[in-house]
């Protein structure tokens, strides 16, 4: 299946997200709904709401509460993308320019604030401590992973087991939440949620390591993005990391300097470093163990045309230039 196939598949409850999202967003105050609506319309995935409903159906649910947790995500996800885009003073995200270069730092950081307390709220109105234990849990180790990747920036000592914690906590924690949450609610097994977790989590994992592949790999209107714009924020990412320990002395001087300088004025010499160092296709490797372990967790889960489609959806992982 290919990515239009697999939302094709849920396309009926991917509109009911939609329709969630945009109820859910309206607020009195007339800043909220403009710059909520411009960051939740401006051509992300869904991927994650697309995984707790695919979890879900995958585990047999047929009720109407997995609508609630994939908005739930999205407005979690989306909160964390306002506060990462002030942090990094990022001017791009999918193409277009970001929230805090339209509005300003002070009105996306609140509106994030006020999309992390509207999934609050729609969590309680859920009615179930156990989903609203995983969820609270899950935006807690979010918030640590930001700061860990904070507590990296600058520094060209970060080994590659510090980076793999931060994207542990930053990205993949909520992928994991998204998968278990979907099996919780069709109150699968133990087993089955555990697998659900396990094949989430190794998904984000890949997808965070291919993004931090295609920033040095591919141009910024495929990305969506600045090329080098985790350089320039000082962040020593996998590529980066790998060149600097297999490179020559020259090479790791010259990487050094940018991630503790914050620069991408050698980005094209950087590029070819990484290349030449084999770092793309150690981290490519390294997103094809992620979704390797990430199809081995679903062996437990029965055949279905959802489970079929979570398999897709890990192979689209690696596959992806954006």
């Amino acid at each position: 299946m290919d990515i239009q196939s697999i939302y094709s598949l849920i396309q009926d409850d991917m509109k009911a997200v939609d329709e969630l999202i945009q109820q859910r967003l309206q607020s009195d105050v007339a800043l909220i709904n403009q710059l909520g609506f411009y960051i939740i319309n401006s051509g992300g995935k869904r991927l994650r709401p697309a995984i707790a409903i695919l979890s879900a159906r995958a585990c047999g649910y047929e009720g109407s509460q997995h609508i609630n947790l994939a908005t739930i995500i999205e407005f979690i996800h989306t909160a964390t993308l306002l506060h990462d885009d002030v942090v990094d003073n990022s001017d791009m995200r999918r193409g277009q320019e970001t929230a805090n270069s339209l509005w300003g730092n002070e009105a996306s950081v609140l509106v994030g604030d006020f999309l992390y307390t509207r999934s609050f709220e729609m969590m309680v109105e859920i009615e179930s401590m156990r989903l609203m234990h995983i969820l609270s849990h899950t935006t807690n180790i979010i918030a640590e992973g930001e700061v860990l990747q904070l507590l990296n920036c600058h520094d060209a000592d970060t080994t590659e087991e510090r980076y793999l914690e931060v994207i542990h906590h930053k990205t993949a924690k909520l992928f994991e939440a998204a998968g278990q949450l979907g099996a919780v609610i069709s109150g699968s097994d133990n087993a089955i949620e555990t697998a659900m977790a396990s094949y989430a989590m190794h998904l984000g994992s890949a997808f965070q390591l291919v993004d931090d592949l295609l920033d040095y790999s591919q141009s910024s209107e495929t990305i969506g993005k600045n090329i080098g714009d985790d350089l320039a924020e000082g962040k020593p990412t996998l590529p980066l990391i790998y060149a600097m320990q297999h490179g020559n002395a020259e090479q790791a001087a010259i990487i050094r300097e940018a991630i503790e300088q914050g620069q991408r004025d050698r980005i094209n010499d950087i590029i070819e470093i990484i290349q030449n160092t084999g770092a793309i296709d150690y981290t490519a490797k390294a997103a094809e163990k992620e979704v390797m372990q990430a199809k081995q967790a679903l062996d437990r889960l029965a055949e279905s045309p959802y489970k079929q489609a979570l398999l897709s959806l890990a192979d689209f992982a690696i596959q992806r230039n954006y």
